[in-house]
């Protein structure tokens, strides 16, 4: 009996210690799919009834405190959630219930991850493998930008998952729709290089959600499409207006007009390309384009022969990279070569000179004939 005592205290003993580090090392898991498109409007409202002490996040924090837990969260999620606590609209324009919702849920997770070990995701959860195939450097854009917004959320350090292998699932997109992506993501990136708008960041950070393995086919199709949508207005806001000009000398100036739609300043170059050689006109480097204005710059553009010619304009960085779609501007010389203009001249002073002397001698012969 004792020996079987001393084995059941044992056993115990053994089992109470694993047991404990079982509870204490959970890992939790803060992911869903994305819920708002890309122009900030939530496609639902399903991620209020998520945030619900019986939803499916609500049961992984309105839970006791516990120590030692390992927390992997999605720092595009709590970005979805931090907007929901505030005004959002739903694209249905019904009324939204989460606001309150999540902000219980938002004040919850910091209590109840505090003291804890946490993990930050890459932002919008991208499967790695497919990201890391894609754009190698995007992919660890996606771990800092992730880490850095967690960390002002939570206001504490973090870490990065970027080698712990933490970041699970896969998907499958179509050759279209992984093209898409890359150019909506080099589109941004050109962009990012004169604007320093901060919402341009986080909507190229929020292109991982398009790799998300949360998002089944039709969501796909409908995310690829809206971030193209999206994109697009961004790269419209700053641009040249195409124009019509009438040229009727051998040198002008065109009065070509640069908008910048963004709340920043931006300081590009104006890079003016003919397709043909009838007209040369000069390109402007260093020009300020204040926030949210129109500018009128003039071009100096100089008639080589008469015609038509269509000119692309581009908004270049000042390393030479274009940063936004080009413009047209179509112009019509109307100006005569200078040969045909001496020609002209010419001819008419010979002929002016043949009537002067006509009418000497018909003026010769009437005295004659008077005399």
């Amino acid at each position: 009996m004792k020996k079987i005592l001393t084995f059941f205290f044992s056993t115990v003993l053994i089992l109470i210690p694993l047991h404990s580090a079982s509870a204490e090392g959970q890992v939790v898991q803060i992911t869903s799919s994305p819920h708002q498109d890309f122009s900030g409007v939530f496609q639902n409202d399903n991620l209020s009834q998520e945030l619900t002490p019986s939803g499916r996040l609500g049961l992984l924090v309105f839970v006791p405190l516990a120590s030692q837990k390992t927390w992997l969260i999605d720092p595009a999620l709590i970005d979805e959630v931090v907007a929901m606590s505030n005004s959002y609209s739903l694209a249905s324009n019904a009324s939204p219930i989460g606001t309150e919702i999540a902000s219980a849920w938002l004040l919850q997770l910091k209590k109840t991850t505090l003291g804890n070990d946490v993990v930050a995701l890459a932002y919008g959860n991208p499967d790695v493998s497919l990201a890391n195939r894609l754009a190698p450097s995007e992919l660890k854009s996606y771990y800092y930008f992730g880490k850095t917004r967690l960390e002002i959320f939570l206001g504490r350090p973090v870490r990065s998952g970027i080698n712990g292998g933490w970041s699970l699932g896969k998907t499958n997109l179509t050759g279209k729709q992984i093209k898409n992506y890359s150019m909506n993501r080099k589109a941004l990136t050109r962009l990012i290089r004169v604007v320093n708008d901060p919402a341009l960041t986080l909507m190229r950070a929020k292109l991982a959600q398009l790799l998300s393995p949360t998002l089944d086919q039709p969501a796909k199709l409908f995310y690829s499409k809206n971030a193209t949508e999206v994109v697009n207005m961004q790269l419209h806001k700053l641009r040249i207006n195409p124009g019509k000009y009438q040229i009727t000398t051998e040198s002008a100036k065109l009065p070509v007009t640069v908008i910048n739609d963004f709340p920043v300043d931006v300081r590009v170059s104006i890079v003016m390309t003919p397709k043909n050689s009838r007209v040369k006109v000069e390109s402007l480097r260093e020009v300020l384009i204040p926030a949210q204005s129109k500018k009128q710059l003039e071009i100096q553009l100089n008639v080589i022969a008469p015609g038509q010619t269509t000119v692309v304009a581009r908004i270049e960085d000042l390393s030479g990279v274009a940063v936004s779609q080009p413009s047209l501007l179509q112009v019509n010389s109307t100006v005569i070569d200078k040969r045909v203009t001496w020609f002209t001249t010419g001819a008419a002073i010979l002929l002016l000179l043949a009537a002067i002397a006509q009418s000497v001698r018909r003026v010769r012969k009437g005295r004659k004939f008077e005399d």
